[in-house]
């Protein structure tokens, strides 16, 4: 089936460094698929995200990851040069995600909720937050035309519960595109292999060969993605019902922002076309 123009989506995933959007990679590729637009954006260069690296050289090499992963998803992605560890809610940095979002025309914008562990991921939610509903106003960034509908927007999943936890209106079933969702992990070696495990103490259990190390990734993350899938149950039953929610083994989780459009529940399952 091809989508007519006027169903198209236009999909913008907001992360603060150049491996998140990938939380949602998954889910992003079944747009992709379906005729959807999908743009990725990093809001710093991830050059302080490692041990032994930083600055230009890191960046370039983070920026080179995430061509790998952009040519496994079929997403556009942008990073920008703020400096990783660095990022504030500045007006400027505010405007340029104004920018991203207006030149894009975003149907949907997605990002992290301002709070998260990292002052970068919580300064990247803050300032997508308060780009809502400043995207429709014509007088602030005139340079780029504003948008005459205000976009759903939309906080990828996070396991943290202060002040409030996280409560998805959407859990996608992701269990047919694991293998994929591991091969964008695996484009950015210097936080997969490297950075991560070097800050988790277990660098010296990440195997030496390519095809070890990512069975070794695999089976790592594997606690991660089940977590979700245990703590959301109810709300795949109410998705897919029981008997496929049984099956189900990892899960992509999103939860509707109150700073942009409401569209109802019925609305949200016809933009997100996963489900039976």
């Amino acid at each position: 089936m091809v989508l007519a123009d006027s169903d198209k989506l236009r999909i913008i995933v907001i992360g603060a460094h150049p491996d998140d959007p990938e939380a949602v990679g998954a889910t992003m590729m079944k747009f992709v698929d379906a005729g959807h637009k999908v743009r990725m954006v990093s809001m710093t260069n991830g050059n302080a995200g490692h041990f032994s690296e930083g600055g230009g050289p890191l960046a370039q090499r983070r920026y080179q990851e995430t061509r790998c992963s952009s040519a496994i998803t079929g997403c556009e992605y942008i990073v920008i040069d703020n400096d990783d560890g660095k990022l504030m809610p500045t007006l400027e940095n505010r405007n340029k995600v104004i920018a991203q979002i207006r030149e894009f025309k975003a149907d949907v914008v997605i990002s992290h909720r301002p709070n998260d562990y990292h002052p970068d991921h919580r300064n990247a939610g803050l300032l997508v937050r308060d780009a809502a509903y400043m995207v429709t106003v014509p007088n602030i960034v005139p340079s780029v035309p504003h948008l005459r509908k205000n976009p759903l927007f939309m906080y990828m999943y996070d396991r943290f519960t202060v002040p409030n936890p996280f409560e998805p209106e959407i859990v996608v079933d992701i269990s047919d595109l694991m293998d994929k969702k591991l091969d964008i992990w695996d484009c950015h070696v210097s936080q997969m292999y490297e950075w991560i495990p070097y800050n988790m103490n277990i660098l010296d259990q990440v195997p030496e060969g390519a095809v070890e190390r990512k069975a070794w990734l695999k089976k790592s993350w594997s606690p991660f993605m089940a977590g979700p899938v245990k703590a959301y149950k109810d709300k795949l039953v109410e998705l897919y019902g029981a008997e496929m929610a049984e099956k189900v083994t990892a899960v992509e989780a999103f939860q509707v922002s109150e700073y942009g459009s409401n569209p109802g529940m019925e609305t949200l399952k016809k933009m997100f076309p996963f489900f039976p």
